[in-house]
């Protein structure tokens, strides 16, 4: 019933904008001394629509389609641990599936595969796709890693509310888009002078900018709400009797002599750089027990 009773306001507060425009054009036509600049009028619409749209935002009619509708973005990420010669062909193997439901279900954003060594690597694999895809994926993803010898070994989701943030940006590019209507009209019915043209036009430039700015970021909002972000990690799972697992005891016994070297030489340099302040210890405490104690002793009284 609010929604209907704001939508008749509007309509009425409209209807009356444009019956006043009306007769100022008659009355201009009379007195041209009289009629206001293109601009002003201009500004007296965006005063107009921008209270419409805080109506909009912060009334009844935010509300009751927020209570309609929510908009909730989802971020998964799944890692797993796989046999080092599972792991490409397991990422391969989701982005093949990925790729074969087309890019209006599921878009690979980024992927990676480092490969250490014979017996370790790692990669990721960063997806975003429809959350039906999704489910499906993550039905599936733990029996494949079984498949693979393999395990999984972190679950995560979480959830952002962008309700608000959506209706809010719908509303607003919806009153820009009402406003940018009326300047034309404006432009077309009431030429006036070429400064008032440039400045009308300007603001008409503006709004046009303005209007594009929202649509893409409406666009991305919604993106985010029908097509979920998946990130899945891949690790090595290590085998104790592999050869990489020896490759520490390999590289010791490997390094013995250049460790055993480096030892002596930081023995060599230690005493070369302790040895001056060894002398000259060595120097004050010959004169304090040659020169300077004996004198001592010498001045102390005899015990009777």
């Amino acid at each position: 019933m609010t929604m209907k009773f704001t939508h008749l306001l509007t309509a009425g507060a409209s209807a009356i904008m444009l019956a006043a425009c009306g007769a100022s054009d008659r009355s201009y036509e009379s007195s041209p001394s009289m009629a206001p600049p293109a601009p002003e009028m201009a500004m007296k619409m965006a005063d107009a629509v921008s209270e419409r749209e805080e109506s909009i935002s912060g009334g009844a009619g935010a509300e009751g389609e927020a209570v309609a509708q929510q908009y909730i973005a989802y971020i998964h990420s799944i890692g797993m641990r796989l046999p080092v010669k599972a792991i490409e062909p397991t990422m391969q193997a989701h982005i093949d599936a990925c790729n074969k439901a087309g890019p209006a279900v599921c878009v690979v954003t980024n992927s990676w595969l480092n490969a250490y060594s014979d017996d370790e690597s790692s990669a990721a694999l960063n997806i975003r796709a429809t959350r039906e895809w999704i489910e499906t994926f993550l039905a599936s993803v733990e029996s494949e890693a079984e498949a693979a010898k393999g395990e999984i070994i972190n679950r995560q989701t979480t959830a952002e509310d962008l309700t608000v943030s959506i209706i809010d940006t719908d509303a607003r590019l919806k009153s820009q888009i009402l406003l940018q209507g009326r300047i034309e009209q404006l432009l077309a019915d009431r030429p006036g002078n070429l400064g008032e043209l440039l400045e009308t036009q300007r603001e008409l430039a503006r709004i046009n900018g303005e209007i594009d700015s929202l649509k893409s970021t409406l666009a991305a909002l919604r993106l985010r709400v029908d097509m979920s972000q998946l990130s899945v990690s891949y690790e090595t799972k290590r085998n104790p009797v592999s050869q990489g697992a020896l490759s520490p005891l390999g590289d010791a016994f490997g390094s013995f002599f250049y460790n055993l070297s480096s030892a002596i030489a930081a023995v060599i340099t230690a005493f070369a750089v302790g040895l001056p302040w060894l002398m000259l210890i060595g120097a004050l405490l010959w004169i304090w027990l040659r020169l300077i104690w004996p004198r001592i002793r010498r001045k102390k009284p005899a015990v009777t």
